[in-house]
């Protein structure tokens, strides 16, 4: 017999809630109307899926600098729209960037990745309940 426990796999899911401020969302309706909200979140969200996918490529590239200036963008972007945790996970990813830490870069990216595109899918899903 073996050591009990051994043999089995754990199954571990790792979700993070994704924070998104709906007084930010409805102060731009108020601000900006329907129709101007809506472009402008449109084209937020368009922004930071590309900045999303050129952080990860930069990311894996070793490309530290870039990487940085990607996160301060997105993370700017993200306060546009009211996304905080986005907002914050990329600041915290232009940090380790900057110091130059490889390690707690590949992890923070990882988790921006992972709630920028939890983010980005709950706007939406916000977005279309106030139509």
């Amino acid at each position: 017999m073996g050591v009990p426990g051994v043999n089995r796999i754990a199954v571990l899911r790792h979700e993070e809630g994704v924070r998104v401020d709906p007084v930010r969302l409805a102060a731009l309706y108020a601000e900006l109307g329907q129709a101007g909200a809506e472009r402008l979140i449109s084209a937020v969200m368009e922004e930071m899926a590309v900045l999303l996918a050129a952080i990860r490529t930069a990311g894996q590239a070793g490309q530290g600098e870039r990487v940085a200036g990607i996160a301060a963008e997105l993370a700017d972007r993200a306060g546009q729209v009211g996304m905080i945790s986005l907002g914050r996970l990329a600041r915290d990813v232009g940090c380790c960037a900057g110091a130059g830490d490889t390690v707690a870069l590949a992890a923070t990216l990882g988790r921006l990745v992972r709630i920028g595109t939890r983010s980005l899918t709950e706007v939406w899903d916000l977005r279309d309940l106030s139509l």
